[in-house]
């Protein structure tokens, strides 16, 4: 058998398995008829002002995939199959869309954050298209905040900083997910030009039993405070750690003991 045709058959064969492992039969073309058809919904999960009288920030957008009886699948299910067929820029897009929509409508929520993914960090077409549909939104830029994970500006970095500096010049604001999870030095405030910090979850549940944790967060503190970053300390889930963020004086809080993720319609029109 030649060669292209093995890897023809290892290909179908893989896809096959992937299929059975999420329960589609062709999981590529079940993506794309998600995307053609518009099979996702946006949750929001707010990010709150622990400064009185602790309003909402922002809202994080999160996306579901709605299979058959309306069940929502959560991100675990589908991301991964995304990555894998790289269709995570085509996902992107239509996230930053829904949440310019949203932002349009002139709702109560007046700042969305949409994650972003080291596929789209790496797209030179991404910051172009997000210039094109603020436009044609008539938005201010700065209301949707671009969420990037550290893994990404570590990992990517050169792609990371190239795509921070082009989010900054269309006017849109930057947020650095998953602060301090890796990395051991503020390097990355300074190279991304980040607007916000989100504190690990690993960091923001131990502050009241490590005493480690609790120093990384104040080091985090002190240096937001001196460059102007806001600090967000996500995964809060007990009424503890949230008073104890108030006394350290972080900014912001998020997690379900604060506000669980909500359809987004509901959370714009409460």
């Amino acid at each position: 058998m030649p060669e292209d045709d093995k890897l023809s058959d290892t290909g179908q064969f893989i896809q096959k398995m992937d299929g059975q492992l999420l329960g589609w039969e062709h999981p590529a073309a079940r993506l794309r008829e998600a995307l053609d058809y518009d099979h996702f919904r946006l949750y929001a999960q707010p990010v709150i002002v622990l400064a009185p009288p602790q309003e909402i920030a922002m809202a994080e957008v999160l996306v579901r995939l709605r299979e058959e009886e309306a069940r929502m699948l959560p991100p675990g299910d589908f991301l991964p199959a995304f990555e894998h067929y790289g269709m995570m820029g085509e996902l992107d897009r239509w996230v930053v869309r829904g949440a310019l929509r949203k932002l349009g409508e002139n709702g109560r929520v007046k700042k969305l954050s949409v994650n972003v993914s080291g596929q789209t960090i790496e797209e030179p077409g991404f910051a172009p298209f997000v210039a094109m549909q603020l436009r044609l939104a008539t938005l201010d830029p700065s209301s949707l905040v671009i969420e990037i994970d550290e893994n990404d500006a570590i990992d990517r970095r050169q792609a990371a900083e190239r795509f921070a500096a082009e989010m900054k010049g269309i006017g849109c604001e930057l947020l650095l997910d998953g602060f301090a999870r890796r990395s051991v030095s503020f390097e990355p405030l300074k190279a991304l030009l980040v607007d916000y910090v989100k504190v690990d979850g690993t960091i923001v549940r131990n502050i009241l039993r490590s005493a480690s944790a609790a120093t990384k967060l104040k080091a985090i503190v002190r240096v937001g405070e001196v460059t102007g970053v806001g600090v967000i300390a996500e995964c809060v889930e007990e009424e503890a750690i949230l008073a104890n963020l108030k006394l350290l004086k972080v900014g912001y809080a998020q997690g379900f003991g604060v506000h669980q993720p909500v359809p987004i319609d509901e959370l714009f029109n409460a």
